[in-house]
């Protein structure tokens, strides 16, 4: 009997076999075929109630299993949809898969349903790379060099199309999964000493932390201590290093006064990070120092921060080969010193979006301790995203790149998905609450606990912040909300408005007990 199937089939099939437990997505007449082989594979399939949700639940999955996600769309309005998570995906480091069907034939004909003048290049504007499989061995060419490169580079969206006719037609199966597709880390290949070297002869040793570090836990903690460095973080690498470090001066980048801590370093080392302006708010991190830079993607080390000395390595290769060579420190960092900054630019947070630390604060006290954080766009998330204390990487994920609204709920249904039995919450404003509510659809489906902290300022503070300091006269940024406890509920979700702090704590600790998702409605009235 043969084997062969249709190609949309067999690439599920292939999926299956490359470690896909679990594709999000939304079925149409244009990628049916690519349904056809799903539940034959043993593969879980998430219904999203909108291609945009589909794409933050695969970033939310990937950030929290580690796996790439994987996510099913029709051509035309569903790839476009789906296009602004590929861009949060790509500017945050995600490992996400899109697949979608597309026309045979769109130069000679016009006016074809779901049609797009050049859907590949659309989609490549977004991501890391866009490509046509015209054939099966083209297909599964492109979903294994995808997988691959998950593993081994800088993870990043990729988008394969193929056409429905292809979809449609018969194919032999996909090649068995290659042995020994992802490398081993081994030890860094650049010679480490003369950094061991610069880092141990420094009085004012820094370091700064991103996301790419993630990994490199202990060794980077162990060398911090050895040399007796300070360091600071970005959003996406908190946690990797213990808030409670003496010497850590947490993610306060952001904050002007951060270039003058930086200035006082006579050894600064960047390491898993971009060193970006959603990381600094600056066109120059502020050093005046010899820079080293350690991440994995030669165009970071390449860029305008004009680092004296690159590192093509994975940070926890670099750092398992650094920590033997490190000798005594002679660092002159005080501990008291930085607790002192920390403490001044807390006053700096409550000034500027006043009584929203008390509110984090609480939150924090009731949190689990592997809890798993989603958050949007929101002053609630900017004040927490510098004062909550982590201890644990990638553990709070928060869409700083690409800077999305809509993205916590859906990004956090994909978490729960990934970590079923472990408490997963989302953040979001009452604006960006909106841009994907229906996705509680599919979360109450999956009947599982999900907190959903909603911060309801009735207005985009954010930007009305903005103009006033622009000295622009506030316009549209008012906008009449529903009711939101309502709303919910007729999704078949719980709902409550705490009125103090104490019951808002209840409320969290209840939600993560229950069998579907909660909203806890949060208004500037719970401090008054």
């Amino acid at each position: 009997m043969s084997d062969n199937k249709p190609l949309g089939a067999q690439i599920s099939h292939m999926l299956k076999d490359r470690g896909v437990d679990v594709i999000f997505g939304i079925p149409g007449v244009h990628n049916q075929e690519m349904y056809r082989g799903i539940e034959e594979a043993g593969i879980r399939h998430i219904l999203a109630r909108h291609e945009q949700g589909a794409g933050f639940m695969a970033d939310g999955y990937a950030r929290a299993s580690g796996k790439p996600g994987v996510a099913y769309v029709i051509t035309g309005p569903g790839l476009c949809n789906i296009m602004t998570p590929m861009g949060q995906a790509f500017s945050d480091s995600v490992s996400m898969l899109v697949l979608s069907s597309c026309l045979d034939e769109t130069a000679a004909r016009r006016g074809q349903l779901h049609q797009m003048l050049d859907q590949e290049a659309a989609a490549g504007s977004v991501c890391d790379w866009s490509y046509q499989a015209n054939t099966a061995k083209a297909a599964y060419n492109l979903i294994d060099r995808a997988m691959l490169e998950f593993q081994t580079h800088r993870p990043r969206s990729k988008h394969i199309q193929v056409p429905i006719a292809q979809l449609e037609g018969l194919a032999e199966p996909a090649p068995r999964r290659p042995v020994g597709l992802a490398e081993a880390v081994g030890a860094c290949s650049t010679d480490l000493r003369p950094l061991a070297d610069a880092l141990s002869e420094a009085s004012k040793p820094l370091f700064v932390i991103g996301g790419g570090a993630a990994e490199a836990g202990a060794d980077l903690a162990s060398v911090l201590e050895a040399c007796g460095a300070a360091c600071f973080e970005t959003y996406a690498g908190r946690g990797i290093v213990p808030w409670d470090y003496p010497l850590n001066f947490g993610a306060a980048l952001a904050r002007p006064s951060s270039a003058q801590i930086v200035a006082q370093a006579d050894c600064v080392v960047a390491i898993g990070t971009e060193l970006a302006e959603v990381d600094l708010w600056r066109a120059h991190l502020g050093h005046r120092c010899p820079l080293y830079r350690i991440d994995i993607d030669p165009e970071c080390l390449a860029d305008m921060q004009r680092a004296e000395v690159t590192i093509l390595a994975r940070a926890e290769e670099a750092m398992a080969s650094l920590r033997p060579l490190m000798a005594e420190s002679l660092s002159q960092w005080q501990a008291g010193s930085v607790v002192d900054q920390r403490e001044l630019w807390r006053g700096e947070i409550e000034a500027e979006r006043p009584g929203i630390i008390a509110i984090v604060e609480a939150l924090h006290a009731v949190m689990p301790d592997d809890a798993m954080i989603y958050s949007d766009m929101t002053q609630f998330a900017y004040v927490a995203n510098e004062i909550w204390p982590m201890n644990r990487a990638k553990h709070w994920h928060h869409p700083s790149g690409f800077g999305t609204l809509g993205y916590a709920l859906p990004a956090a249904i994909g978490g729960a998905v990934a970590r079923v039995g472990k408490p997963t919450l989302a953040i979001a404003g009452d604006y960006g609450f909106q841009y994907s509510v229906q996705e509680l659809g599919t979360a109450v489906e999956l009947g599982q606990p999900l907190p959903i902290i909603l911060w309801d300022n009735g207005k985009l503070k954010e930007i009305e912040d903005s103009m006033r300091s622009a000295q622009i006269a506030p316009n549209a940024v008012i906008a009449k909300n529903p009711n939101f406890l309502e709303l919910v509920r007729a999704y078949g979700a719980d709902a409550s408005a705490p009125e103090t702090l104490a019951q808002m704590q209840e409320a969290v600790t209840a939600a993560f007990e229950l069998d579907r998702p909660k909203l806890i409605y949060l208004s500037p009235n719970i401090l008054s």
